[in-house]
């Protein structure tokens, strides 16, 4: 199977490319390299030979157009995003550009590409869009989303990623674009940027600084280690019927402030304070971010009774490996920190 894959050097898209390839299939990446997008995510399968790497913009119409006529892709896998809510409180007009506009884009060239296929190729073809929970909005206390939550986004992020939701489905209503789409809960795991909860608590912990929770912390999300996500998507890519839907989550619903705890008792094992105090005496609440969702939660009883999936990693132990991945690889973060552990998204008066 033959892959097109943007976004391939971001978190999950690299994850997604380690489990392609590990499967026999043959991928090429598109990623524009931006901030987020960090290369040596890919090293480790960069002398593959089933590898390829375009640096491209999924905005870039005749970019796209060649890179489907050059790889005559089998399945389009569309990670390529802009993601980070704070960023979205900052600038939202860059989340609209990458996040609606290129995907107005990439669906137009996969469009075209696919009506030229002959008739066996068009129907194995699939358009997988890789979205979050949080085009849902946010939950009471009770329930969970499933494929039936109607959307309600709350974010510059979230309202961009349920535009190109959207606009994915009217491909496949309108055109007959085979098309499925995936909403994901708060993935994480090694290689995420640091601006992301986990990582920012384990590299402000390594330089001694303190640990921000936002708000109460008392918001809760369902954490999914990002090598389970990457064999929900594999699956969904090689067995998901056009038109599909799947909530992919964890099962692990969790508060900031415990998850917090997990990632400062793993440091507290593998990487101990100077002073001998716990990290978690570093914890500081502080102010909350606008609009915050107060919990997430995400039903996968679709994905499993269909594909078979399930998770594997419990958040425990994934949580420790993630510490212990940043731990061992300073090589991959130190470039890219700059300024990624400051706050970001307060709106000024």
């Amino acid at each position: 199977m033959r892959t097109l894959l943007t976004g391939g050097a971001g978190f999950i898209g690299s994850a997604l490319v380690r489990e392609l390839l590990a499967r026999g299939g043959e991928v090429l990446v598109i990623d524009k390299l931006t901030y987020a997008g960090v290369e040596a995510s890919l090293d480790e399968v960069a002398a593959h030979p089933g590898f390829r790497f375009l640096k491209a913009d999924i905005c870039d119409a005749p970019a796209m157009a060649a890179a489907f006529r050059d790889f005559r892709p089998d399945r389009v896998a569309h990670l390529a995003a802009e993601t980070h809510v704070d960023r979205s409180i900052d600038g939202p007009a860059v989340f609209i550009q990458t996040n609606v506009v290129g995907t107005q884009v990439l669906l137009d060239q996969a469009l075209a590409y696919w009506r030229g296929l002959e008739s066996r190729a068009r129907a194995a073809f699939r358009f997988l869009h890789v979205s979050t929970d949080e085009v849902f909005g946010s939950l009471g206390a009770e329930g969970r989303f499933d494929e039936t939550t109607p959307y309600d986004p709350r974010s510059p992020y979230s309202a961009s990623k349920a535009a190109s939701d959207h606009l994915v489905r009217a491909w496949g209503q309108t055109f007959g674009l085979p098309v499925v789409i995936s909403n994901c809960s708060n993935n994480y795991g090694p290689r995420q940027f640091p601006e992301k909860l986990i990582p920012t608590l384990i590299l402000r912990a390594l330089s001694g600084q303190s640990l921000p929770i936002y708000g109460d912390g008392l918001q809760v999300r369902d954490w999914l280690f990002v090598e389970d996500h990457a064999r929900a998507l594999a699956l969904m890519l090689e067995a998901a019927e056009p038109g599909r839907t799947y909530c992919v989550g964890g099962d692990a619903e969790r508060t900031n402030l415990q998850v917090a705890g997990m990632v400062c008792g793993a440091l507290d094992d593998l990487r101990p304070r100077d002073d001998g105090a716990p990290h978690r005496s570093a914890i500081r609440l502080v102010e909350d971010r606008p609009g915050h969702d107060r919990r997430y939660a995400v039903d996968s009883a679709a994905i499993r009774r269909d594909l078979g999936w399930r998770p594997h990693v419990s958040v425990e132990s994934g949580v420790a490996r993630t510490v212990a991945w940043y731990l061992q690889n300073e090589g991959w973060w130190s470039p890219v920190v700059a300024d990624s552990l400051e706050r970001r998204g307060l709106i000024k008066a």
